[in-house]
């Protein structure tokens, strides 16, 4: 645990990532324990939004009152495995702005391709949080921040299922002014540049594609 790196131990989190590995688990049940875990790690990753008040009526008295403060914060999904954090930590958060970055990973050179690209207005207004289920490489992932920060943002945090320490780096020496928030450190990459122990592919498993 470190200040660019926060691994998110709750027994809940632990164990819905255990039943997400397991390779029997359906499509049907990775996706809504994607679902689930996703809003448990959006507590996290916004645990300190700014807050103000505001003056309310309660049904005993009038009192001041926090509420979220600034801005309304933006989600990017790196698509196409980032819509399956997205869409929990929506029903958590409904009113935050969304934004797209469409990236291909080139399996010859592990080199993100850019295929889209469109995100809300004032990010730099905004608290930026990326989604992607895997950090592995850490390429595509370096190369959305690179593409947020040109388009403004200036505080961004990371989102993510599971890393490697390869990504990890990777993303530190690249962006060290973005946390990383993540369920586990896995082991290492392999010589394809997948997560181990990992839990395989997260859009193929999500969408039940091949």
């Amino acid at each position: 645990m470190t200040d660019h790196l926060t691994v998110v131990n709750h027994p809940l989190v632990q164990h819905k990532l255990t039943l997400m590995r397991k390779k029997s688990t359906s499509t049907a049940e990775f996706r809504q324990l994607l679902r689930e875990i996703s809003q448990l790690l959006a507590y996290e990753v916004t645990r300190d939004l700014p807050m103000t008040t505001q003056p309310i009526d309660t049904p005993m008295q009038e009192m001041d009152a926090p509420v979220l403060a600034g801005a309304k914060l933006a989600l990017v999904s790196i698509l196409r495995a980032g819509n399956g954090l997205l869409d929990g930590m929506l029903e958590l958060i409904p009113s935050a702005r969304v934004g797209f970055v469409g990236l291909y990973r080139d399996e010859e050179t592990l080199e993100p391709v850019q295929y889209y690209f469109k995100v809300p207005t004032q990010l730099d207004k905004r608290l930026v949080i990326a989604v992607d289920p895997m950090l592995a490489t850490g390429n595509s992932s370096v190369a959305a921040i690179d593409l947020l920060k040109k388009a403004g943002a200036t505080n961004i945090h990371f989102l993510c299922l599971l890393a490697a320490p390869e990504g990890v780096q990777r993303m530190k020496e690249a962006h060290p002014d973005v946390p990383i928030v993540t369920a586990s450190l896995d082991e290492r990459l392999n010589e394809k540049g997948y997560i181990v122990p990992g839990l395989g592919d997260a859009g193929d498993r999500m969408f039940g594609t091949k």
